[in-house]
């Protein structure tokens, strides 16, 4: 039995650094809420009573709900609840989609066919589900005609409608001109 103790001194001693679960004799509230290892409620006993059930049923006593009060304390094998947690972290991190975005850039005096070719690359990432950033730079005397800018954005934004929404209207900012394109939800 000192060798099981000493065991999970030594890996809480590890984990602590990364999730903090307080076991055993790191549990430091005078009552816990106790759940035992078949999952049925106990009650609120206190620590050391708790400490000699999960002494006697040869597990440990996790701290999983620290918050509560009085802490919610459960008896069950350690390492196999860290390794679920892990299994847990996991699966959910590799669930999630990161949305990037993109950007296009044109500018005032682009060709119809450069749009065109842009609008094509920018209804790719759309479907791919990333966001897009289309910026026009105005360089020198092309800053009077901002209005050029507007009308080349909304055409550019006819053209990708299929694909995608204006999520921010075009605006000037400083001498560039930004719009932002969210992906359309139902694009099944």
């Amino acid at each position: 039995m000192a060798n099981q103790k000493e065991r999970n001194t030594t890996i809480s001693a590890r984990d602590n650094k990364k999730n903090q679960t307080q076991i055993n004799d790191e549990i430091r509230a005078d009552e816990v809420r106790l759940i035992d290892e078949n999952g049925e409620m106990r009650g609120i006993v206190s620590i050391d009573e708790a400490l000699a059930l999960a002494e006697e049923a040869d597990l440990d006593l996790v701290n999983i709900s620290p918050n509560a009060d009085p802490p919610v304390c459960k008896i069950l094998d350690y390492g196999k609840y860290r390794y679920e947690q892990q299994k847990k972290e996991k699966n959910a991190k590799k669930n999630q989609h990161v949305t990037e975005i993109k950007e296009i850039r044109l500018s005032a005096s682009i060709e119809d066919h450069d749009v065109e070719v842009k609008a094509k690359a920018a209804s790719k990432f759309l479907q791919d589900g990333d966001k897009v950033k289309v910026s026009l730079r105005f360089r020198g005397r092309e800053r009077d005609y901002t209005q050029l800018g507007f009308d080349a954005m909304k055409k550019f934004a006819e053209m990708v409608s299929e694909y995608g929404v204006i999520e921010k209207e075009p605006k000037m900012e400083g001498r560039r001109m930004n719009m932002f394109l969210a992906p359309k939800k139902d694009k099944k």
